[in-house]
């Protein structure tokens, strides 16, 4: 029996996003089970984490009971980006445990077992549905201690083969009183919910003994590649250059706006613009961006109010196909805020972005799926500081109703979430229905308080001079001051 007790090193499990929420990977020769409720994903993942880590000099033994046929199995996991036909020839063997599990007699279980594992010495085991083992011992009157000392002597037999085992079983919570439970070294938990028509998949690491782990539920998908986790936000880079900081100006593509906010926006600034619809929200974010651009900075845009590989500027349309400015795409269904974080913060470093659009926010919390709704605002924040918190300077848009004897200036009571925030009013005078906007906050900055009228043309968004002479323009109907 080996007993090098020198640190465990940890293996990256191939699943995207997973690294990150066990704390930088998997420790080597742990005991994990991933469990959860059938449908859940779990035999994806632990398919996933084989092919990413099996080798020739690190092989896999994949123990199935009385699940899918191992035939059925491949037939549908190939289809999946991560199976490779060669690993299965060279680096990964299929084994049925059907006639031992269905016996009863764990004995002979774990005889089996022990049988392959000394004959190919894998470096990886799983074992598949651990829970029909579990079943077997109940249908032939064993008791479960009988069903611990098999845990316990797997576990001691995996540990002397310096293997990393999986066991994968269906379990409704991990409130059951399992001993695999308490025996595992690691316990990931898969689970689904449905609200609707939305279905969404979370991930929860609830113990992996030795390392600190990313608490609470991540949202996963399961796409073409197979499982990506989204947890919290990760800090990014320092995007800007060395020499920038908070003291730089950034131009935001309208001169008068510039003005009004003491020389523009500062660096690492997150701006939220409010307004009721055609108010020029987007325009003054495509503005922001083409200025970005012509200062020689990349940025990213999440469009949620309209499609964005197709937007209705050719000016923005025109910064897209040069690649000065990236698209996330937020079409994908049942979206939670840390995976439109993933996404964003992927295109950020793959541009070196420092300039970031999210328009609207209104928009973004529509594509949500319900169960995320409720906590908008937290996750929210967190997405902000992780942006703002590296360099980028963001600027997002969001709907606001215009109620003229109400003078919110944020939907939703997000003022507090952003450094900076300029609101879009209506205005009706002589017969028409003006523009206004004003600077509301910046942050440890000099700003203009005035209220200012502006137009928008072929040319973008421009800013007039003040309507003198009028009181009460944010009732949307002003009045004209009696002349000295």
């Amino acid at each position: 029996m080996n007993t090098d007790t020198t640190r465990l090193q940890r293996m990256a499990t191939g699943v995207s996003g997973l690294d990150a929420v066990l704390g930088g990977g998997l420790p080597e020769l742990s005991f994990s089970l991933i469990a959860g409720p059938p449908g859940s994903g779990k035999t994806t993942l632990a398919h996933q984490i084989m092919f990413a880590l099996a080798s020739p000099e690190r092989p896999a033994l994949y123990f199935t009971v009385l699940g899918e046929p191992p035939l059925k199995m491949l037939r549908y996991q190939q289809q999946f980006e991560f199976f490779e036909h060669e690993r299965v020839k060279d680096s990964i063997r299929f084994i049925s445990l059907a006639d031992e599990a269905a016996s009863g007699d764990l004995d002979k279980v774990l005889a089996r077992i022990s049988s392959e594992v000394e004959a190919h010495a894998p470096g990886l085991v799983f074992v598949d549905s651990f829970r029909s083992v579990a079943g077997s011992p109940a249908r032939a009157g064993i008791p479960s201690l009988g069903l611990q000392h098999f845990i316990q002597n797997l576990g001691v037999l995996m540990t002397c083969w310096q293997a990393t085992t999986f066991l994968v079983g269906e379990y409704f919570t991990p409130n059951d009183p399992n001993p695999v439970f308490t025996v595992a070294d690691g316990l990931i938990w898969l689970s689904q919910s449905v609200q609707g028509n939305s279905v969404v998949r979370k991930l929860e690491i609830i113990k992996m003994r030795g390392q600190a782990t990313v608490p609470g539920l991540h949202t996963f998908r399961i796409g073409s590649a197979g499982i990506t986790v989204f947890g919290p936000p990760p800090s990014l880079a320092l995007l800007a250059d060395a020499g920038h900081g908070l003291a730089e100006r950034l131009p935001m593509g309208v001169p008068g706006l510039d003005r009004m906010m003491g020389g523009g926006l500062p660096r690492g600034y997150s701006l939220l613009v409010a307004g009721p619809s055609g108010s020029g929200k987007t325009l003054l974010a495509e503005a922001y961006l083409a200025e970005g651009a012509r200062h020689g900075e990349t940025g990213v845009i999440a469009a949620f109010e309209q499609r964005p590989r197709r937007p209705r500027s050719h000016r923005l349309a025109d910064l897209i196909a040069s690649g000065q400015v990236g698209v996330v795409d937020t079409r994908a269904p049942d979206l939670s805020v840390d995976e439109m974080a993933m996404l964003l913060i992927t295109e950020i470093r793959r541009l070196g972005a420092s300039r970031v659009v999210i328009d609207s926010l209104s928009g973004f919390e529509l594509a949500l799926a319900p169960t995320f709704r409720n906590d908008f605002r937290q996750s929210l924040a967190r997405l902000v500081a992780a942006l703002t918190g590296s360099g980028v300077t963001l600027l997002m848009t969001s709907e606001l109703e215009d109620r003229f004897t109400d003078l919110r200036f944020s939907p939703h009571g997000t003022a507090f979430l952003t450094d900076a925030i300029i609101v879009h009013r209506y205005v009706e005078l002589t017969g028409r229905l003006l523009r206004a906007l004003a600077v509301v906050k910046l942050r440890g900055s000099a700003h203009s308080d005035e209220l200012r009228l502006f137009h928008v043309d072929d040319d973008g968004l421009h800013i007039d001079e003040r309507l003198a002479g009028h009181t009460g323009l944010l009732t949307g109907r002003p009045l004209r001051l009696p002349a000295d």
